[in-house]
């Protein structure tokens, strides 16, 4: 399998698909909500997939293709060539702000991700991945991430965890952000991993991410040596949703232990 081949093929691709996606400011956005009102996709997240979905057939007809909107495959096993793409991560941005939101698409062989790209449409700012090779932004090369300390960190979290919930206790979120330098939320999972990678921020958690949302980063993460789990600190389940962390290999377990306590395994530990 020639991975330079495929990664040319799947740069243009993308950047292709980012000419669609702002000649579409022009045209007529159709909205519709799935599964809640903050749950949104338009026909654009549709068309971009679908052009997705088409190339790579072009490409090679036995690659399987796991897309958010469902134009591609069902998926069962990561046996074999297998892509994971998100056409717009961050749809409700894309709809209000016109802005903050990314192609994310990853391509794995056995559940081994193997390219990794992460694609803000209106910068025009590419980072992708080829494993082994490095990570690069817009063809520069990002170096290996640098140790900080936890006080020093910035970190990507919703707002919503610092209140009582029923899924990680709130307390030790609320003594994480008062331990931390800083947080930020930007309404976009590969947003907020594009900007770990490139050392922007320090960590991203999310409490429910799907395959499609993280694919991209997963193999940019592994060549600039950010770490990736879900909050258990397992591999994250690339067939299902999961809890999602990415950190800066200085803080990661560092968080998993003194600052990440999901409520179900407090209730097994009882």
């Amino acid at each position: 399998m020639d991975l330079r081949k495929i990664n040319d093929f799947a740069i243009k691709t993308i950047f292709h698909a980012g000419d669609q996606i702002r000649e579409s400011f022009s045209k007529e956005l159709i909205i519709e909500t799935k599964a809640s009102a903050n749950d949104l996709v338009t026909n654009i997240d549709r068309k971009i997939e679908q052009y997705f979905v088409e190339k790579i057939k072009e490409l090679d007809p036995s690659h399987k293709i796991l897309g958010e909107e469902g134009m591609g495959d069902k998926i069962v096993t990561l046996d074999g060539p297998l892509w994971i793409i998100d056409p717009i991560d961050g749809t409700m941005n894309f709809i209000k702000q016109g802005r903050n939101f990314m192609i994310s698409i990853g391509f794995f062989v056995d559940g081994v991700g193997k390219l990794g790209y992460l694609y803000d449409v209106m910068r025009d700012e590419l980072i992708y991945a080829i494993k082994g090779e490095g990570a690069f932004i817009n063809d520069q090369q990002i170096g290996k991430l640098k140790p900080l300390k936890i006080e020093e960190a910035v970190i990507g979290i919703n707002s919503s965890w610092v209140i009582p919930n029923g899924k990680i206790n709130h307390e030790k979120v609320v003594k994480l952000i008062r331990t931390v330098r800083g947080t930020r939320s930007y309404g976009s999972a590969a947003m907020e991993i594009a900007l770990v990678v490139t050392g922007k921020l320090d960590a991203y958690l999310s409490m429910r991410l799907a395959p499609w949302d993280i694919g991209g980063g997963m193999v940019i993460a592994q060549e600039v040596g950010a770490v990736v789990s879900n909050l258990k600190g397992q591999p994250f389940n690339l067939l299902n949703h999961d809890t999602f962390l990415i950190a800066n290999p200085s803080i990661h377990q560092l968080l998993l232990e003194h600052y990440i306590e999901l409520k179900d395994e407090k209730q097994h530990s009882n």
